[in-house]
């Protein structure tokens, strides 16, 4: 299967629905680990926005008069669902997702003309669609089970997605608040906001959202993703330059901030291992088709990355910022590996050409 890439080209023996299935089943754990300490909605979203993907990706197939069966089969489609129903809150209502993986499929991928050609990351243009027009829905996490004044069972989170009331009546609100009678935000927005507030980083540390090293759940949630981020790069499904440089600037950054002030900006350890770093590091932004292919390009899309997700997380208006620095810098994509391109064996500089060029006419006039 030839890849489309910069030159040099090659082939690779790997097909497109076995790297997909392989992305899947390095994300299983993280999936896991998320239902584990966030309740059955997690699950519930992921096999819903994975139907609904499904679905749509048939009637745009049918109406555009493509195969559906080798088209259906390549694991695209499931692996946009996957995404986008882990990155969604577990409580998030329905017609959310029903709303961000349909404009995934149909405008982010096939109005493009489908796998391949379309220059944006499709399960993060169907979150940061939901994100900017339902911000309410889009803001209510749930904190980790052991912190619920009501925590649910499976009904009770099918109850809550596709009717936003428990059988025992607890809303979305109700269900928010812990068993100290706060509504608990997730970590990082309750970092931000308690740091605009005026607090210290030490004294917000020691709210019951936060575990040993990140917040509750959180950090073995992202942990999880690293490990199975670590096993795609041995398999080579991804290449190691962008998630690497990803977190290397997203480390390098929050090091220098709390160095500066170690009270007044999230410590490295969180920025790492809190909201979806890793998940946005070895998943999502390593997508082959809106991420650069140049070996520098790469590494200069991934400091671009973690650059952006430093500057919104800290100064910006949104807690996480993966999905937004991800569609910034696929926009910025054709342009670095435009000017990345790999010298071709034999190729001469410009100076060379000018070298060349004189000698020719000296021979000539002689």
């Amino acid at each position: 299967m030839l890849y489309k890439t910069s030159a040099p080209r090659f082939f690779s023996e790997n097909r497109v629905s076995g790297m997909m299935l392989t992305l899947i089943a390095a994300a299983i754990p993280g999936l896991f680990a998320q239902t584990y300490f966030f309740g059955w909605g997690v699950l519930i979203q992921v096999i819903f926005a994975i139907i609904v993907a499904l679905i749509s990706e048939v009637l745009v197939l049918f109406l555009r008069n493509k195969p559906i069966i080798s088209t259906l089969f390549d694991g695209s489609a499931i692996v946009t669902g996957f995404l986008l129903g882990l990155a969604l809150p577990s409580v998030a209502p329905w017609w959310i997702t029903f709303t961000a993986v349909t404009f995934a499929m149909i405008f982010a991928k096939h109005l493009y003309g489908g796998l391949g050609y379309n220059p944006f990351n499709p399960a993060m243009v169907g979150y940061v669609l939901v994100l900017i027009s339902f911000p309410l829905q889009m803001t209510a996490w749930l904190p980790a089970t052991d912190l619920l004044l009501h925590p649910l069972t499976f009904m009770d989170s099918l109850a809550v997605i596709f009717n936003q009331h428990t059988a025992n009546g607890f809303s979305v609100a109700n269900l928010r608040t812990g068993i100290d009678g706060y509504t608990l935000a997730t970590p990082l927005d309750t970092i931000k906001t308690d740091l605009n507030n005026g607090f210290m980083l030490s004294e917000i540390l020691q709210k019951s959202i936060f575990g040993d090293f990140a917040g509750k759940g959180w950090g073995l949630v992202n942990l999880c993703y690293l490990l199975g981020g670590i096993f795609l790069i041995i398999k080579k499904v991804i290449n190691w330059r962008i998630p690497f440089s990803f977190l290397g600037t997203l480390l390098l950054f929050s090091v220098i901030f709390t160095l500066i002030n170690p009270n007044g900006y999230t410590s490295p350890i969180l920025h790492l291992f809190s909201g979806a770093t890793m998940i946005g590091a070895f998943f999502i932004a390593t997508d082959p088709v809106s991420a650069s292919t140049t070996p520098r390009g790469r590494i200069y899309f991934g400091i671009g990355i973690g650059l952006l997700v430093f500057v919104i997380r800290t100064f910006g208006g949104y807690p996480d910022a993966i999905a937004f620095a991800v569609l910034l810098m696929n926009m910025c994509a054709p342009t670095i590996d435009q000017y990345t391109q790999p010298k071709i064996y034999g190729q001469r500089t410009n100076a060379q050409w000018d070298l060349a060029t004189k000698a020719n006419s000296m021979e000539s006039k002689s």
